[in-house]
């Protein structure tokens, strides 16, 4: 019995050793470390992802990062000195082929208005483009002011009327939709039943049992995801609530950073001679507005205005064929396949405005507006486990802990470094030096830490404003009818892995 069992235990030992040497192969169906095995079902439970491939997200184009020269391209003895050439590096990213469409808000609101619209009005209309961006004294724009956001002509136009903070909330409820119905493919948890709602009365009851969010369903341990019949399970049987690690959920939608917008405008590859051709004034190549090829010979390349009163040619073959906005697929893409990065609107990006933001600046992924945000919990449930504070969309509430606001990081500007608030009639207090500052005095500074960056020009901007390298600024409260925006995406992984097939 023990020369067996020696046997046999030799012979497992040998097994391991080969195992382990399996291990090493493309299979990955062993440890390369310990040679045992993954997915075992009578094992520890560890499971791996064997040949994930990252699925580009719909819509959405795979931007491979790279270095470059963000800033000033160009001349200009009266453009604003806001913008000091730097050579940083940006990692690869998925960005929006286009700039997100009235059709694309519509479904926003209308899922809004069904979740909420009986229980809570007020963020069914908090999430309604302001269609009052039209108006303008002198001119009669009504039309679109009542047909531009509803109409069906409009469905491929630009949204615009759009602040940064809803642009914000369209990525976050982008983010739960896409991940939501990824869960209901996986066979994880159930479609949405809409008729369940009539027996919600409030606001609460909707926002903890029906809206699903993303961070909720990550960080909520407690969560029970409602799995139908043919539901996965796990190694044990057991209804499946995955994570990140089951290769499933996406990551968060959010707007672009301005150097990865900067870099996606551009659109910076090396040729097949390695040459890398830097210093481009438009997203495209050549110093023209027109297209130099010879099919397309002549044809406007962006929407902008020509010059005074001139906002899209004369009638004919060689107009851009818009006065105001025009379809988003309009004109022609840039090199990573982007339309419109110059032209039709300017574009909301995520970072603070700062005059001096690229004298100072990270040289990889460079970004000014970081605030890091802790959970609130609720309670400790009787397993121990943590119960998060959930608010009135059904997103888990967040707080600001004492330095993790670094909008202001290294800013010497004292103004934008204050908590301002309206209540403040007496002045606000800087604690460095106790100055006091008069909120009423119409000489203050107009940029403060809601000041958000938007860039690419538009259907009511000169030539100047195409350059990828402008920048201009607006408070993120604020809507214009020349500014709208595109969602981008982290790539989790490289480029390599989702460009497989």
């Amino acid at each position: 019995m023990k020369l067996i069992t020696i046997a046999k235990l030799a012979s497992m030992s040998l097994a391991i050793t080969m195992v382990a040497c399996v291990g090493k192969s493309s299979t990955e169906s062993y440890s390369r470390v310990t040679g045992w095995k993954y997915n075992d079902k009578k094992g520890a439970g560890f499971t791996v992802k064997k040949g994930y491939t990252s699925p580009t997200p719909s819509g959405m184009v795979a931007i491979e990062g790279g270095s470059f020269t963000i800033g000033g391209k160009g001349e200009y003895i009266t453009a604003p000195r806001d913008n000091k050439p730097r050579r940083i590096t940006v990692s690869s990213f998925y960005m929006d082929e286009f700039e997100i469409r009235n059709i694309d808000w519509r479904e926003y609101t209308n899922w809004m208005k069904a979740v909420f619209g009986k229980t809570a009005p007020k963020l069914v209309q908090r999430a309604q483009p302001d269609v009052t961006v039209w108006r303008e004294e002198l001119a009669y724009n009504e039309p679109y002011l009542e047909n531009y956001f509803t109409h069906p002509a409009f469905d491929q136009y630009p949204v615009v009327g759009v602040t940064w903070e809803q642009a914000m909330d369209y990525c976050q409820w982008r983010t739960d939709r896409v991940n939501e119905l990824a869960l209901i493919r996986a066979g994880i948890i159930l479609p949405p039943d809409f008729s369940k709602l009539e027996k919600l009365t409030n606001v609460d009851s909707i926002a903890n049992s029906f809206v699903f969010n993303t961070q909720k369903y990550l960080k909520q341990d407690s969560y029970q995801p409602a799995a139908g019949k043919n539901a996965k399970k796990d190694l044990y049987g057991k209804n499946r609530k995955v994570d990140m690690s089951d290769g499933i959920l996406f990551s968060d939608f959010r707007l672009p950073t301005e150097a990865e917008w900067e870099f996606a405008a551009y659109s910076i590859t090396s040729g097949k001679n390695g040459i890398v051709p830097e210093g481009k004034i438009y997203p495209w190549s050549g110093s023209q507005v027109r297209n130099p090829s010879k099919r397309d010979m002549g044809q406007m390349m962006a929407n902008f205005v020509r010059g005074r009163g001139d906002m899209m040619g004369t009638s004919g073959s060689l107009n851009d064929k818009a006065t105001i906005t025009a379809p988003v697929d309009s004109y022609f893409p840039n090199d990573f396949g982007l339309y419109n990065m110059a032209g039709n609107v300017n574009e909301w990006v995520l970072d603070v405005y700062r005059s001096t933001s690229f004298d100072e600046m990270a040289e990889y992924n460079s970004f000014r507006g970081n605030v890091y945000l802790t959970p609130v919990v609720a309670s400790i449930d009787a397993l121990g486990n943590k119960v998060y504070k959930v608010d009135s969309l059904g997103r888990i509430k967040t707080e600001v802990a004492k330095g993790d606001d670094l909008r202001s990081f290294k800013d010497g500007d004292i103004a934008s470094q204050i908590d301002f608030s309206l209540g403040d009639t007496l002045g606000l207090s800087n604690l460095k030096n106790n100055a006091k500052v008069d909120p009423t005095d119409v000489l203050r500074p107009s940029v403060t830490d809601l000041t958000r960056v938007y860039k690419g020009g538009s259907w009511k901007d000169r030539a100047y404003w195409l350059n990828p390298s402008t920048r201009r600024f607006l408070d993120q409260n604020k809507s214009s009818n020349d500014i709208g925006f595109r969602c981008a995406m982290s790539m989790i992984g490289s480029i390599d892995q989702s460009r497989r097939k």
